[in-house]
């Protein structure tokens, strides 16, 4: 079992003057939950290295089980340090992919070609799509075999418009990530409490709604590839 987990390589929120990232919880669970399956982890990011975490992931009310774990494990943060440039990686050499959020994949992997071309890549051989949060919104401008928007009609979730209200960066980010499914003619699912676990399949697409949604998401594609 081979899984590529792609990672963002944005750290700027917006023109706050504040720092942004990957989400460590959304990084750290799934990265166990892969590892403790016997699975062959690569990570990668658009530019390569060492991608930035989220400050605010890193504060000790944002901690669970698997960050305390990362947090211990120097050969994980050695891996983490020396992520492929996504530009090198190929779908042909992973069963599957898994995109962490965190805000920074708003910016940097939303319309990036080469996340696009690898997820292309991934369904064409179909293989599972797997994002959790705001990581969703590398779908959104990946087309079906016919030429639409590939979430036009499936079933999705993602950060909600609710929960980005509730975190104060409605205005901040370059945009809502579930007002952006809808209009694209997405399903768009959620639980009726906010940053609640949550997650949705639909065929080889796999996606949860926030942090606490990423342990549940990991582990559906590990059921699947099962």
């Amino acid at each position: 079992m081979k899984v590529l987990m792609v990672l963002t390589s944005h750290a700027a929120m917006g023109d706050t003057g504040h720092q942004t990232g990957f989400w460590l919880e959304e990084f750290a669970s799934p990265y166990y939950v892969f590892k403790d399956a016997g699975a062959e982890i690569t990570l990668a990011s658009p530019a390569g290295g060492q991608p930035p975490v989220d400050p605010n992931s890193t504060q000790p009310d944002a901690q669970t089980e698997a960050t305390h774990r990362f947090d211990a494990d120097s050969d994980a943060q050695a891996q983490l340090a020396e992520t492929r440039r996504l530009a090198d990686v190929s779908a042909d050499d992973f069963d599957a992919v898994f995109y962490p959020g965190g805000h920074g994949p708003l910016w940097d992997l939303t319309g990036n070609a080469d996340s696009i071309r690898l997820i292309e890549a991934f369904l064409a051989a179909d293989k599972p799509v797997a994002s959790v949060c705001h990581a969703p919104t590398v779908l959104l401008q990946v087309k079906s075999a016919g030429g639409d928007p590939l979430v036009a009609g499936r079933t999705v979730t993602g950060f909600t418009n609710s929960e980005e209200e509730a975190v104060g960066l409605t205005e901040v980010v370059p945009h809502l990530l579930e007002s952006e499914l809808k209009r694209l003619g997405a399903n768009y699912r959620r639980t009726d409490e906010d940053f609640a676990p949550f997650h949705v399949e639909d065929g080889l697409l796999i996606t949860g709604q926030n942090p606490a949604s990423s342990e549940v998401t990991a582990s559906a594609l590990v059921a699947r590839l099962r």
